[in-house]
């Protein structure tokens, strides 16, 4: 029995041990007292008695608050603060201050000082502003005390308001408990232009004590006109920012568009049954697409067969690969420069190029030296990218955006509405211009159809989910009166996007190429009777079709072309068996089980872009990063939310 009672009783000073060990770190009294001037400003001391147990609180505490403020009109405004003073204890402390979303944080002591177990006296002592409401029939002050977000308990909180002298609050009111609670455990009484508020129960952490005054109208001064245009100023700094960056923008595309950019006037357009000027196949798709289309394979393609035609060499389709074999002839003039890079290709090859992966290296290089040897002689002589331009319209646009960085004073909340819209904008730009590249590319209906199913998809994907992330970047917009952000940075890079196509032109001469080209395309795709009925047209043959047989592969309608051809060849021949005959000498392969010469040559011209695209060598792979796969990062998160100890 004597052991048993020892045993208890060593229990019983354990548990009484331990209970010390864990004494409740709590605030046994936050004490506000508000001075409210004529002008609004209002002069806040918090007194906050703390019990230290070196838990939580070690060094000090910290106090957040917010600085912005919802009027009258339910919008959200930011407010002034300037801190006058911290102390502990009676004595100066140290502290520092750091932003948070939507506010500021205040830390007391310093990270060399551990403070005694025991009560220890923190005070906060502040000016605000703008934090008045003004109705229509009253003024009222509508305050949070202390706040929703603390870490610890509060055994007694309030709140001793003295209004400017003469004027005597006609209603008050008080709530209590978490963050939207509607409790009462509070009481309030007046003296004069005194209010004391304070609570009748303990408020645990994450709750807090609210006060309502309603004074009668003109209590206090109502902010003037050029008061308040100061306010929307200072509140709306990162908008006024970007509209005038918008605006310096907009206005530099527009000038340099009108100097430089604007199309100059077409001419009259007709038909011709010859290209403009003598140019060649592969500087007819390069003036045409404005530069090449399909990485230049297309106008290389042509300019192999026009050497075909014109008996330099001979092509021989294999089904696996193409082979463009030197004949031996000599030009009886100077080649066109695309043509003379295919030469000498061949030349270097040994008299024959074999198109297929396996010579993938040789073609990419062909490829580079023909684009190299056409941008060399016939850069800015059609068409002037003016690209110029467009570098220093980004590097406005860039500017512009930083300066709302800087310079705007945007919380965390609004950070997403300029980042976002340059996202996606880059995104969907980045989209658009590959979709129209491809449907350039392709040259059969049903790989048209398939890049456009593709890209639907990737589309619809890319909808749904910057659809998603727009859905909450507007509700965060919405939530913090900043919608015409969001706008402004997203047209800032809407008018790059624009003017990205709009800034390139051709020049005069190209302009007049342009129109001949157009009417070139245009005769080889009229009806027969059209074509007919044009006074002056040559008649239909063999060496007519095949002299403009690379132009139509070099303008993508190879197809209309050959199929005319067809039409004449079995009416000429009488009868299909010599029409599929017929074959020039130029040309080698039985192409791909066609039964006409049309699509035989018409599908091999039309497929042999593809084909020299197909050869390149894969692009190298790129070495991946194990610290890519995603997880956390030093620095990761953000601030928010109450006061605590440090």
């Amino acid at each position: 029995m004597v052991r048993f009672a020892a045993a208890f009783a060593v229990l019983v000073f354990l548990l009484a041990t331990a209970g010390v060990g864990r004494a409740e770190e709590v605030f046994s009294a936050y004490r506000s007292v508000i001075d409210v001037a004529k002008d609004g400003t209002m002069t806040v001391t918090e007194t906050i008695t703390a019990t230290v147990e070196g838990n939580k609180i070690r060094r000090g505490i910290y106090r957040d608050m917010p600085l912005t403020f919802t009027d009258a009109k339910g919008k959200r405004s930011k407010v002034d603060f300037k801190l006058l003073s911290v102390e502990r204890d009676g004595e100066e402390e140290p502290y520092r201050t750091e932003t948070i979303n939507g506010g500021i944080r205040i830390y007391t002591g310093s990270a060399e000082v551990f403070l005694e177990r025991g009560e220890h006296t923190f005070q906060f002592t502040y000016e605000t502003g703008r934090q008045i409401r003004f109705f229509d029939d009253h003024d009222e002050l509508y305050w949070n005390v202390t706040g929703t977000e603390w870490d610890f308990p509060i055994d007694e909180a309030s709140a001793t308001v003295t209004l400017p002298e003469g004027v005597r609050a006609e209603a008050l009111d008080y709530f209590t408990g978490g963050y939207g609670a509607t409790g009462k455990d509070a009481r309030a009484s007046r003296d004069g232009s005194e209010i004391f508020f304070a609570t009748t129960r303990r408020l645990d952490p994450r709750e807090g004590l609210t006060i309502a005054i309603k004074m009668p109208k003109g209590s206090i001064d109502r902010p003037t006109s050029s008061q308040e245009n100061a306010w929307w100023l200072h509140d709306h700094l990162a908008l006024v920012i970007a509209g005038a960056g918008l605006a310096v923008v907009l206005l530099y595309y527009s000038q340099a568009w009108l100097r430089a950019g604007r199309d100059p006037d077409r001419g009259v357009m007709v038909p011709r049954w010859d290209p403009p000027e003598g140019i060649s196949p592969a500087l007819v798709n390069y003036i045409d697409n404005r530069g090449f289309s399909g990485e230049g394979w297309t106008a290389l393609s042509a300019a192999a067969l026009n050497l075909a035609v014109k008996g330099h060499v001979v092509l021989e389709d294999l089904k696996n690969a193409i082979v463009i074999a030197a004949t031996g002839k000599k030009p009886d003039e100077k080649l066109p420069t695309g043509e003379a890079a295919v030469m000498k290709a061949v030349d270097a090859a040994g008299g024959k190029l074999t198109i297929d992966p396996a010579h993938g290296t040789r073609v990419q290089a062909t490829g580079a030296d023909f684009r190299n040897a056409m941008e060399r002689e016939h850069r800015g002589k059609y068409y002037h990218a003016n690209s110029g331009y467009i570098v220093a319209g980004v590097i406005l646009s860039v500017l512009a955006v930083a300066a709302v960085f800087l310079f705007g004073d945007l919380s965390e909340d609004s950070l997403p509405l300029v980042i976002v819209p340059v996202f996606i904008a880059f995104f969907v730009s980045i989209l658009a211009v590959s979709f129209g590249k491809s449907l350039r590319r392709e040259r059969s209906l049903m790989s048209r159809i398939m890049s456009i199913v593709v890209v639907a998809f990737i589309g619809f994907v890319a909808f749904t989910i910057f659809s998603t992330i727009l859905a909450a970047v507007f509700y965060s917009a919405a939530e913090t009166d900043e919608l015409p952000l969001l706008f402004v940075i997203g047209a800032i890079v809407l008018v790059n996007v624009l003017f990205f196509f709009l800034m390139g032109a051709p020049t005069p001469l190209g302009t007049r190429m342009m129109d001949g080209i157009d009417g070139l395309r245009q005769y080889m795709t009229l009806a027969e009777k059209d074509r007919m009925n044009m006074q002056g047209a040559p008649e239909m043959s063999p060496r007519h079709f095949e002299t403009l047989l690379p132009y139509a592969v070099a303008l993508g309608v190879e197809k209309p072309w050959t199929e005319t051809f067809d039409r004449w060849l079995l009416a000429a021949a009488a009868g299909a068996a010599a029409a599929a005959a017929y074959q020039p000498g130029w040309y080698h392969g039985d192409g791909f089980g066609s039964s006409t010469f049309g699509d035989r040559i018409g599908g091999f011209a039309g497929s042999m872009a593809d084909t020299m695209t197909s050869s390149l060598p894969p692009p190298p792979k790129s070495s991946s990063s194990g610290f890519s796969s995603g997880g956390g990062f030093s620095g990761g998160g953000g601030g928010g939310g109450g006061g605590g100890g440090w």
